[in-house]
């Protein structure tokens, strides 16, 4: 198989113009190719009167290929990866906490190695979770157990389900072939900025437990991790928690994937003297802008072409006083949602579904924040910090579930604001108007002010006055990192292999699904090493 990078191809080009170009390029006829697929396909938006799509394509010959590359000097020649989990050799099933990307993904290869491992999820089944939070977005009460932040699927499942990731990890091509092989578009293969939408991340997580289930493994909703037994150091069960009743899982080996949010199991943890520190992270807010500038500004005259799309933006500036702005988790054509997990504390977060074609285009726009500015330098430090901002919050929306939102023109001039242009914030139930100068931190504002004129001038229409912000977003990343060493466990127990985003080692749904792939092997290598010393 050939590789062929830098392809140039026009926004409506097709399978037979695709052949072409690669036919050229290697200097065959179009009839010597026997298989020509997208690996990876990007936007070249540099100049706007001349968009085009630039490529990666795997092509197969009739033909002698390697005679073809020396010949033309131009293809790369790669072996695509082939994923391969070791054979599971006996012992105790492992436990996987958590249903998010990392313990779906730590679960399924466990699964597929014969480990038949149990898998545990504090919230519900992402059917029944689905019911709860929309009813909570429609003014019902917040289950603190079944909400955007708990429950099959993990926070990524009311998000924009974005794929793309900073890892060159060769697992995220098997991540993507299993969402595919689950019920994912086929695109998410080749886009280089791939999304699958909430409304389709559902079904594809239903499909991946339903896998785990079929080869062996048992998952368990409602079910909380609320204590980990050892003996001499090592992992002895796990104590869970269903229906008020406790239960004891028997297991020398502990997949600890709870997400960012889970900070009762942080306390829990910390409490025991198990290695945990605080990490750095970042806080700020939603920025909503009406999604046809956002395209107008980055697609031009391409702007409202079906092949392109609702349009990305990515950016981020380093401010003289010292912080870092940036823009994370956009979702173009999407809303802002209540993402709160916590009685009387307001967080928000973005959402898009699969077209990506609401009226609105949104991203979080953060400010780096580290334990130099927690109240102390204690593990749970920013943890506190983050639960202080979104209490505060939650009295700026009414002491309410009610999001307090601002005009960009308002926030940039300190007013709180008295009505809304054409922007029209998407946050539910309501919304309440505020002033976010008056409980965000004062570095957390001037750095967001300085942020969003300095990103004007990259992205044109960024510091528009009719633009709203909606307060607050903690949830970026995880507060805390639980301590690991090379062979994944905790520096403190043996057998608890801290997992993932909440673990402090992830950074979005493939980097998360990566590092549960990561655990579990090292779980079936253990086995495959005891099974030996034994024989």
């Amino acid at each position: 198989m050939i590789r062929i990078n830098s392809v140039h191809l026009p926004l409506d080009y097709d399978d037979e113009l695709l052949r072409n170009k690669v036919s050229k390029q290697l200097g065959v006829e179009p009839k010597a190719i026997k298989s020509c697929n997208l690996f990876r396909r990007s936007v070249d938006a540099r100049k706007k009167e001349n968009i085009f799509f630039i490529a990666s394509v795997d092509v197969g010959l009739n033909t002698d290929e390697q005679k073809i590359c020396r010949r033309t000097k131009n293809a790369e020649i790669v072996t695509l990866y082939k994923y391969e989990a070791g054979k599971w050799q006996g012992g105790a099933s492992p436990l996987v906490v958590g249903s998010g990307p990392a313990g779906l993904f730590a679960g399924l290869i466990l699964a597929q190695s014969g480990a038949r491992p149990i898998v545990i999820e504090r919230g519900r089944d992402v059917d029944r979770r689905s019911e709860d939070v929309n009813n909570f977005w429609s003014g019902g009460a917040l289950d603190t157990s079944s909400n955007v932040q708990f429950g099959e699927g993990g926070a990524g499942t009311f998000s924009d389900g974005k794929l793309n990731s900073g890892t060159k990890d060769p697992r995220q091509r098997k991540v993507l072939d299993e969402f595919v092989k689950h019920g994912a578009p086929d695109e998410i293969l080749y886009n280089a900025k791939p999304h699958i939408g909430t409304d389709r991340l559902k079904e594809t997580v239903k499909n991946i437990r339903e896998e785990i289930i079929r080869l062996g493994g048992k998952v368990r909703f409602e079910t909380k991790l609320t204590d980990i037994k050892t003996e001499n150091g090592k992992v002895k069960s796990a104590v869970v928690e269903r229906g008020g009743k406790t239960d004891i899982i028997e297991t020398d080996s502990i997949i600890l994937a709870v997400g960012h949010s889970a900070r009762d199991t942080f306390e829990m943890l910390f409490n025991k003297k198990i290695a945990i520190e605080a990490k750095p992270f970042s806080v700020g807010a939603r920025i909503e802008h009406l999604r046809e500038k956002i395209d107008k500004s980055q697609y031009g005259k391409f702007s409202g072409n079906k092949n392109l799309g609702a349009a990305n933006y990515k950016m981020n500036v380093h401010l003289q006083n010292g912080r870092g702005v940036y823009t994370f988790c956009m979702c173009p054509g999407g809303r802002v949602v209540n993402a709160s997990s916590e009685e009387n504390m307001l967080v928000t977060n973005g959402m898009s579904e699969f077209a990506r074609n609401g009226i609105n285009s949104n991203s979080a726009l953060l400010v780096g924040v580290g334990p130099k500015d927690f109240k102390s330098d204690a593990p749970l430090s920013g943890m506190y910090f983050q639960r202080e901002l979104e209490s505060k919050a939650f009295i700026a929306g009414g002491r309410s579930y009610n999001a307090p939102v601002q005009r960009v023109d308002d926030f940039l001039n300190n007013r709180k604001s008295s009505g809304f242009g054409e922007v029209k914030p998407t946050a539910g139930p309501d919304c309440t108007m505020a002033d976010l100068n008056t409980f965000l931190p004062d570095f957390v504002c001037e750095s967001m002010k300085d942020g969003i004129l300095q990103m004007d001038k990259k992205l044109k229409g960024f510091a528009d006055g009719d633009a709203v912000l909606t307060a607050v977003e903690t949830r970026s990343s995880s507060p805390v990192r639980i301590l690991r060493d090379e062979t994944m466990q905790s520096v403190s127990v043996r057998g608890l292999y801290p997992c993932g985003e909440g673990a402090g080692y992830a950074g979005g749904i493939i980097s998360a699904a990566v590092d549960g792939i990561k655990c579990a092997e090292k779980i079936i290598e253990k086995s495959i090493l005891t099974r030996t010393k034994q024989i």
